[in-house]
């Protein structure tokens, strides 16, 4: 992404009129002297632009990885995959009947606690008892209380809601799975308005103000102009690049404007077919990548590259995804289902059709390697 900059400079125009005087004496005959015509100009002070050229990244307003909070069976999933939610909005329900009546448990001991310390505290009052028995039943009572409130607190974890408004990424659970604390779930990105981050040179910093206008392109759209406001000069200096980080923010209510873009080389091997055959289901691939395209504005670019010597399929797609995890889930998902639809199999699914002689793909030694 290039982003533009506009520094205002002053540039002072200054031209000399030359002349002669009103009632100068005219030259002397034959003395070679001539007239000479002038124009002249005021001086004026002008504004005038300096344009600097920085290379940016685009990123969301807010990006979060959502992660479980609890440990439990996945009952129901709130969202499609790239929907918008709103804040507050059910993303993933677990299974709440085990924690509802731990809840229940410690909210009857609790009770009786209470009942407890209330006929201690009657009988510290007339002397009856020692003060380590009132002791005693106050830390029981504050003890049940506090364990009311975990559970509770354990309950809600059960529910993971949307913090904010925004859209979903990859869903990386499915119902009935059983998932443990910290587990991934999907991300979520506020696109609604998004960030250009770029690093400005200090020769340049003098001239960079909060709220100043900046133009950028990304390259989606080489012919649109997006404008946006600086609300951020970092105080500090890269000591390597001698730049300071600066951003700017952009509305952007349509949601053309994309995260982060990564390269996603998927390496496979491929088996149970002549090497003509190979050769020939790369077209294929590339053809089901085409039409995926239609339905996946994520996928930006790719190339399939089939070596039937060495019996081995490479396939390089440009996705954009609000985190490295989800591109690769993303890219992951994209080639089983062009696999699939060209007729190939994968340890996920067999060919569609139940081809007998169909190519299958096995991911080789490393088989996904992400660039950002």
């Amino acid at each position: 992404m290039r982003t533009n900059f506009f520094l205002p400079c002053l540039l002072l125009v200054a031209l000399s009129a030359v002349g002669c005087k009103k009632n100068a004496a005219p030259a002397a005959a034959g003395g070679g002297g001539f007239a000479v015509q002038v124009v002249a100009v005021p001086a004026r002070q002008q504004a005038v632009s300096e344009t600097v050229s920085l290379v940016g990244s685009v990123t969301p307003n807010e990006s979060i990885e959502v992660l479980a909070e609890a440990d439990g069976l996945v009952k129901e999933i709130g969202f499609e995959e790239g929907q918008r939610v709103e804040k507050g909005s059910l993303l993933v329900a677990l299974e709440e009947t085990k924690l509802a009546a731990q809840l229940a448990e410690t909210e009857a001991n609790l009770l009786l606690a209470k009942n407890s310390f209330d006929r201690v505290k009657d009988l510290f009052r007339d002397k009856l008892i020692s003060k380590q028995e009132y002791d005693q039943a106050s830390g029981s009572f504050a003890a049940n209380e506090a364990g009311v409130d975990l559970k509770r607190r354990l309950l809600k974890d059960a529910r993971v809601t949307a913090p904010f408004s925004g859209i979903t990424g990859a869903r990386r659970i499915s119902p009935g799975q059983v998932i443990s604390k910290a587990t991934p779930l999907t991300v979520l990105v506020d696109l609604d308005t998004v960030k250009v981050e770029m690093g400005v040179p200090e020769r340049y910093l003098s001239q960079v103000r909060i709220g100043q206008t900046l133009e950028f392109h990304v390259a989606a759209y080489p012919a649109t102009v997006f404008k946006g406001e600086v609300y951020f000069i970092s105080p500090q200096l890269d000591t390597g690049t001698r730049t300071a980080l600066v951003k700017a923010r952009i509305v952007n209510p349509d949601g053309r404007l994309k995260v982060r873009t990564y390269t996603v080389h998927v390496d496979l091997n491929v088996a149970g077919v002549s090497a003509d055959d190979i050769a020939a289901h790369g077209g294929l691939v590339m053809e089901a990548l085409a039409d995926l395209d239609e339905a996946n504005p994520e996928l930006q670019d790719w190339t399939v590259s089939m070596d039937a010597a060495q019996g081995r399929c490479e396939i390089d797609l440009t996705v954009t995804a609000a985190h490295h995890a989800d591109a690769v889930a993303l890219a992951h998902s994209l080639v089983r289902t062009a696999i699939h639809a060209a007729g190939g199999a994968t340890p996920e699914g067999a060919a569609t059709g139940g081809a007998a002689q169909a190519p299958r793909y096995d991911d080789a030694e490393n088989a996904m390697k992400v660039f950002a």
